[in-house]
Order: C-alpha cells, then sequence, then structure tokens
C-alpha cells in the first residue's frame, strides 16, 4: 500500500534524511519517498505488517510530527508565509534599538548618558537584556524544534541555530553577573571589560536573520508549486446542467457520467466529455501547450478546464474524478516529490551534516581554549561554526529546481513522470523514432493528382469512394471536400478483395483500384510515369470509368511540419537518430533520406526493443518515442521512453515523458529542460558545498594566525541565510525556460576493437532452412565494412572485410544460431 502522510518540523535537510532513516526501520516498510520541499513522505509498506498509526508513530517518536491528509484543501504555505513575516516584523521592532544601542558606543552613534556613562553599565546590559527577551520569545519554535529533535539524537538545523543563540545568550548573562560583582567592588575597569562581552545583540541578530532567510526562503518555495495550484485552480466550481429541457447552475461535483452539460463561448469546460450537439473552437493550451485554438464536433473529446472561445455546444460527461487535469496534476506532484540520482550525494551528506558540525564547534571551542585560554574568543568562533553551517542549501538544492522544472514542462505540455527520468534524459546521445503518428501525421493524406481530365477524375473518385470506410477511400474524400467539386450516387458497389472498389454510373463501370485490378478490367495506362511516386513509397488508386482510364491518385502518410526542424535541431544538439517503422523499404527509405536520418524498415513491434539493445550495445544512453501503445515495449526498455499523445490519454504506463502535442519538437523542448534543469541542480549543488567548505573554516578561526580574521556570528547567520535563498531563487530562474539555448550531447566513444582486413569463414550451427539462412544474412548485412555469403549447405558464412569476430559472434548469437568457430 502507499500512502502519503504530512510532516510537521522539517526545517533542513538533516530533518528529511532522519524522517527518511526513521521511515525505513519500520518492518513492513519497502520505500520512503521524504520531500522537504513540500513537507510530504510517500510511503509503500505491507498492510499486514504495519499501520498507519504505527508508521506515525514511530515519526513522533524521531521528533517530527507526521499526519495523513485529511481531505480539507488549504493554502498552508500562505499562512506559513503571514506567520513568518508577522514574526519578522515584530522581531525588527525589538532587533533595531537593541542594535543601535549595543553597537551605538563602538560606531560613534548618538547615545544618551544613560547607556554610554560608567556608572551606567548596568542600566545598558539590562536594557539589552529587555529587548532580546522578546526577540527569543517571538521565535521560540526554533528552541522548541531544535532542543526536541536533539533530544531524539536528530539533530537538525534548528538544533544549530537553538544551540548558537543560547550560547550566545547565556554568555551574555553569564558576563552580566560578572558586570554586577565587579561593579559592586568598585572595578569599573573589569565591570567594562565584561561589558564588551556581551552577546545579547548576536543572539537577537542571528534569529532575525535566519527568520528573514526562512521568510524569503518560504516566499520563493511557494513559486515553485505555481503550476500545479495553477492547474488546480482552472476548474470552475459550477457547470450548467441539461435536464428535461431545462438549464440548471449546478455545483461541479453533483455530476456524474452521463450527464449532460451545456458550455457556452467564453466559458469553461467543467468536465471531461464527448460532445452530443453543436460545433466550438476550444483553446486546450493550459492543458497541451497549444496556442491555437482547435475546431471540434460532435462526437470529439473535450479536456475539463480547458476554454470554450467560440461556438455552442452539450457535452455528455464521461469523466468527473480520474479527468485528464487530475491525472496532470498528480504526475506533476509526483515528478516534484521524486528524487534525482544526482541527489543523492546531498542526503548522504545532510544526514551526518549537522552531527559534524556541532563536532567541528565543539573542537574548535577546545582547541583555542588551548592555544590561548581566550574564553571569549574561543566561544565566539564556536558559536560561528554553529549559524554559518548550511544544510538548508544542501537540502533545497534538488528538490526547488526540480519542482520548478516540473511545473514549468507542464505549462509547456510536457509531464515528466520523476526526477530520475528528467536527469537521465540530460544523459541520452542517441533517439530512435516511430514513424507513424511520431514523424508523419499518422493517417493518409492525398498528395499527387496524375490526370489530363483531374475534373472529371475527382468527380469519379469521389462518387464511388464515398461509399467506402476504408482509410485511403478516406483520404480521398477528405482532399475532395476541399475541392467543392459534385459527386453523384452510384449502384452496384462492391469491394473487390486485394484489389479495390467497383460500382456502376449511369449503367457505365467505375473501377478504383490498384494495377492488378486495371489489368483484370483489361484497362491499359502508362505506368512509367508513376515510377517516381513508387519509389517515393506512395500507394497509387487508378481509376477508369467506361472502360477508360482517368487517371492516378497517390496517397502517402505526410510528415508533420514539426518533423523536419526537430531533425535538424537534434542533429544539431549531436543525437544519434535512427527510424523504426513497420513499412516497406521503399517507403522508409524515402522518409530517412528526406529528414537525412538512418532508418530500419519492416520492423515488428515486439523487435523494437532490439533494435534499441543494440544501440545501448554500442555506448549510447537511448531515447524511444513512440505514440506509447504499440510502442510500450521499446518505451519501457529504452533509458528513456517519450509517448507522443493527442491530450485525450496521459497517463501512459510505459513512458517516462508524455506529451500533450504530437508535436516532435517538444522532445527537442524536453531534452532541454533536462539540461537546464540538471545545470541549475549542478550549481545549486556547488553553491551548497563550496558555501560551507569555506564558511566553516573561516568561522572557526582558521585564518586568524595568518591574517587576523574571524567571523563575527551575526555574519555567519546572514550568510546562512543569504545561501538557502540563493539556491531558491537559482532555482526560480527555471519558470523562465524558454528552449532557446543550445546545447551539445556528450558524445559515445566507441570501444577499441581489433579489426583484421582479410577473408574469413564462420562456421554456424542451428540453420536448419532457407529461412534461417536469409535470417543469419540480414543479421551480419547489419555490420558495417562487412561483406557476407551464408550457405545452408555448408552451415557457414564466407566472410570479407573489416572482420569484427567479437561483432559477428553477437550478430549471430542473437539472430539464435551459435557460432562453432572462426577458418
Amino acid at each position: 500500500m502507499k500512502e502519503r502522510y504530512n510532516i510537521q518540523g522539517m526545517t533542513c535537510s538533516a530533518c528529511s534524511a532522519h524522517v527518511d532513516k526513521a521511515a525505513r526501520s519500520i518492518e513492513g516498510v519497502s520505500d520512503v519517498n521524504v520531500n522537504l520541499l513540500m513537507n510530504t513522505m510517500d510511503i509503500v509498506y505491507d498492510e499486514s505488517k504495519v499501520t498507519s498509526k504505527d508508521i506515525i508513530h514511530v515519526i513522533d517518536q524521531a521528533g517530527y510530527g507526521a499526519s495523513l491528509p485529511d481531505g480539507v484543501v488549504k493554502d498552508e504555505k500562505k499562512d506559513d508565509i503571514k506567520e513568518r513575516k508577522h514574526a519578522l516584523i515584530l522581531s525588527f521592532i525589538f532587533l533595531v534599538p537593541l542594535f543601535y544601542i549595543s553597537m551605538g558606543h563602538m560606531m560613534l552613534w548618538p547615545l544618551p548618558d544613560l547607556f554610554t556613562a560608567h556608572q551606567n553599565m548596568m542600566i545598558y546590559a539590562l536594557t539589552l537584556l529587555m529587548l532580546v527577551f522578546p526577540i527569543l520569545y517571538i521565535n521560540r519554535g526554533y528552541y522548541i524544534r531544535g532542543y526536541k529533535s536533539l533530544w531524539h539524537r536528530a539533530p537538525n538545523m534548528d538544533s544549530l541555530i537553538a544551540i548558537g543563540s543560547t550560547a550566545a545568550f547565556i554568555y551574555s548573562i553569564y558576563a552580566m553577573f560578572m558586570m554586577a560583582y565587579y561593579l559592586g567592588r568598585g572595578d569599573l575597569e573589569m565591570t567594562h571589560s565584561y561589558m564588551m562581552k556581551l552577546y545579547f545583540e548576536s543572539a537577537g541578530m542571528i534569529l532575525t536573520l535566519v527568520s528573514v532567510g526562512k521568510y524569503m526562503e518560504a516566499r520563493s518555495k511557494k513559486k515553485t508549486s505555481e503550476a500545479i495550484s495553477k492547474l488546480a485552480n482552472l476548474l470552475p466550481t459550477t457547470a450548467v446542467l441539461l435536464k428535461e429541457g431545462k438549464e440548471t447552475e449546478v455545483d461541479i461535483t453533483t455530476l456524474k457520467a452521463g450527464d449532460q452539460v451545456v458550455v457556452k463561448p467564453g466559458k469553461t469546460i467543467p468536465v471531461d466529455g464527448r460532445i452530443i450537439s453543436g460545433n466550438a473552437a476550444i483553446d486546450e493550451s493550459m492543458i497541451t501547450g497549444e496556442s491555437m485554438p482547435v475546431s471540434k464536433g460532435v462526437g470529439d473529446q473535450v479536456i475539463g478546464a480547458t476554454l470554450n472561445t467560440q461556438g455552442y455546444m452539450i457535452v455528455e460527461v464521461t469523466n468527473t474524478t480520474d479527468t485528464i487535469l487530475s491525472q496532470i496534476i498528480h504526475l506533476v506532484e509526483e515528478a516534484s516529490s521524486s528524487k534525482a540520482p544526482i541527489a543523492k550525494l546531498a542526503d548522504r551528506i545532510s544526514g551526518i551534516f549537522v552531527p559534524a558540525v556541532l563536532s567541528i564547534s565543539l573542537v574548535t571551542f577546545v582547541i583555542w581554549m588551548l592555544i590561548n585560554g581566550n574564553f571569549h574568543f574561543a566561544l565566539n568562533c564556536a558559536i560561528s561554526v554553529l549559524v554559518i553551517s548550511c544544510p538548508c542549501a544542501l537540502g533545497l538544492a534538488t528538490p526547488t529546481a526540480i519542482m520548478v522544472a516540473t511545473g514549468r514542462g507542464a505549462q509547456l505540455g510536457i509531464l515528466i513522470k520523476s526526477a530520475e527520468n528528467l536527469e537521465m534524459l540530460e544523459k541520452t546521445n542517441a533517439i530512435v523514432l516511430d514513424k507513424t503518428g511520431t514523424l508523419t501525421v499518422g493517417k493518409p493524406t492525398v498528395t499527387d493528382v496524375i490526370s489530363d481530365r483531374k475534373e472529371e477524375l475527382l468527380m469519379i473518385a469521389g462518387s464511388i469512394e464515398s461509399k467506402s470506410e476504408h482509410p485511403l477511400s478516406l483520404a480521398i474524400m477528405q482532399y475532395m471536400n476541399k475541392q467543392n467539386i459534385s459527386i453523384y450516387e452510384v449502384d452496384d458497389f462492391s469491394m473487390v478483395e486485394g484489389g479495390g472498389l467497383t460500382a456502376k454510373l449511369n449503367q457505365k463501370t467505375i473501377i478504383a483500384g490498384n494495377d492488378r485490378l486495371l489489368k483484370q478490367y483489361g484497362i491499359e495506362y502508362d505506368s512509367h510515369t508513376l515510377t517516381t511516386l513508387e519509389k517515393e513509397g506512395k500507394t497509387l488508386i487508378h481509376f477508369a470509368y467506361d472502360q477508360q482510364y482517368l487517371g492516378t491518385i497517390a496517397v502517402s502518410d505526410i510528415l508533420k511540419e514539426s518533423s523536419r526542424p526537430a531533425i535538424d535541431e537534434l542533429k544539431s544538439m549531436g543525437y544519434k537518430i535512427v527510424m523504426l517503422t513497420g513499412d516497406s523499404q521503399a517507403v522508409a527509405s524515402c522518409i530517412a533520406n528526406e529528414l537525412g536520418i538512418e532508418a530500419v524498415w519492416e520492423v515488428l513491434p515486439k523487435d523494437k526493443s532490439e533494435q534499441i539493445k543494440q544501440l545501448q550495445n554500442e555506448g549510447y544512453k537511448v531515447v524511444m518515442v513512440g505514440d506509447g501503445i504499440n510502442d510500450a515495449p521499446a518505451l519501457s526498455f529504452a533509458d528513456v521512453g517519450i509517448a507522443m499523445s493527442s491530450g485525450t490519454d496521459i497517463a501512459m504506463a510505459s513512458a517516462d515523458i508524455t506529451l500533450m502535442k504530437n508535436d516532435l519538437m517538444d522532445v527537442v523542448m524536453a531534452i532541454k529542460l533536462s539540461h537546464a534543469t540538471i545545470k541549475n541542480v549542478k550549481e545549486n549543488l556547488f553553491w551548497a558545498f563550496i558555501y560551507n567548505i569555506i564558511g566553516i573554516p573561516i568561522a572557526s578561526g582558521l585564518l586568524y594566525p595568518l591574517l587576523h580574521l574571524t567571523l563575527d556570528p551575526m555574519y555567519g547567520a546572514a550568510a546562512m541565510s543569504f545561501s538557502s535563498v540563493f539556491v531558491v531563487s537559482n532555482a526560480l530562474r527555471l519558470r523562465f525556460f524558454n528552449g532557446q539555448k543550445s546545447i551539445k550531447v556528450k558524445p559515445v566513444h566507441h570501444k577499441t576493437v581489433q579489426q583484421e582486413e582479410k577473408k574469413m569463414k564462420v562456421n554456424i550451427d542451428g540453420m536448419m532452412c532457407k529461412h534461417c539462412e536469409a535470417h543469419v544474412q540480414k543479421a551480419l548485412d547489419g555490420i558495417d565494412g562487412l561483406k557476407a555469403v551464408v550457405s545452408l549447405e555448408t552451415n557457414s558464412a564466407s566472410l570479407e572485410g573489416n572482420i569484427d569476430k567479437e561483432a559477428i559472434t553477437k550478430a549471430i548469437t542473437d539472430a539464435g544460431y551459435e557460432v562453432k568457430g572462426f577458418e
């Protein structure tokens, strides 16, 4: 069973790592995915071994809160931001005078004698104490969460902040007691000395600056989920129900399958359905990313949340729960909550980061006490180490970039199932493309009309083809409708199996079909003029009337408009591109030559995965692009499977990425998005790592002996806050991704094999018939630079050219036969 829990109390990647560790320790739990950004945990467990109560109890014991979603929709991010803003304003109200009074005498700012005169030093200290107390109380959450997680041996970012500010506060209280002690004995010099060691402003500044960072971080994190929020808010709350001829406005939640709703111009379609009356131009841009409205009529499917820009229609409800929109939202949420492999390094480090920082802080204090015995200096360095350390940046580096990227992808009509798919796509360098429906339109289209009597040909063709439901007939009729030519009613219509159609018009015979059918009726025509069309792989339909040849109509599955620019773009990136098709060599070669790509023809759907496997064995990381149905095995076998979709079935289990538009340019866009995302993640991780690598040594006083350089805790707190804000802000740049930047993929470095330029014979076991011989021949012909002649009589193959024994053995073995040796 899989469930999602809301987790309370997580503030950094160390928190998420401890929650993850606690959940995985439960017997019966098979998988855990903790999302710091969304404060959720997805967990898969065996219901016979563990219950929801057990899971919640374990997470509570680890120092965090866990609860199942109660179904109430609440904008928690908005509430969190409002609370943080309120706390921040109150903190600054007390921090400003605290900082001014504490730093005024050093900065030569004007201060009344009440705070500067020697005899008033205790008034000065008590004033600072009174000003810092409200700040400590306002930000008490850091202490509650920090010490609670420390008690449960799961220290997190709040633990560092709590310990650092507590140390500063307690030492300041100690300094106040010493001031009182020496002031009572009239030793103003020692009293002044301890007055200079008050850390009240540092304690208040640490908490306030961290709160500034958390507030800015919360605002930035809220923006990362805007794409999901926009999608979720697309559906209207009401619909116009048509019942017994009356229109009634009802709540959308009351609709059920089979209901009829009215959608007027300018209104949003409330649910997924089918048009049963009327027609409309529908803006599906928020779902598919397609900017132009789509014309739809009776029988067409419509998607809930899309906009009826023009036309009146009645829609029959087909789905009210598992709608296209809900599937999109689910996919985007799943992707944004998943972890990319690149995040594992940060997760491993985060799990030990806070304990390591606590140890470094303690060691820093001890070493400086041993070196110079200056308690004030040692404490300053120890506190600085605590507050400058930033596991938050590490934890936010990957999930923020992934969430923004998947949200941006959804806006562009690119649905990515997981962060792992996004990262793997960045590593790919070869693309295998299905032909039909991917490179081509996927349905026959009239491309040529060859006749000296074109108008008569079209009239006759339309008259007979209108009686047939064959795809070629439908293509001709679609062409006819654009020509505005009248057609006539025919009699004695019949279909000739494997030949074409016949009918009668004015007692004269119409013939429409292939060359064999015309010859059967004794009708002659000059076939040489049509040779070029046949070489292009087009299907030719010949027409005759009253034993007279009228002409020929050529039909073909034409390339999509976006195919050529998309292929050019992919080639410029450095991708190896291979087209797979079940069509003949003529058809495949024509399209491949037109696009300048490789082609493999007469490939059955079940054999496509073998072609992908061959590329993978050569060292390529392969993307498979297909229609997601008959290409399912290949989509699953590829490193990344991309399914082209019309937008009516986006939850295709076999694909890693689904494109809402049938546009190959979106493959280019998806690849560029993956490169931009992984680059962004690497930038974030670099900043998070380099910040801590440089910041912690400086804070510990490592540079003090050489440069007399130390770091005040308040500056450490500011730097720590800036680090998290920088990481989140950098990730937010992906919201403006538009795919304009050019990229280059990593080339494949093929293994060097020893090749011999000579003749050789290979003995083969397992060939039983001529079919076997042809099978082996085809396998060997697929090896570049090799000439082979296979003989069933001798159970061998004569080889000539660049002979690679390893490649030859593999080709024969993969074909299902055995190599007995080379001679």
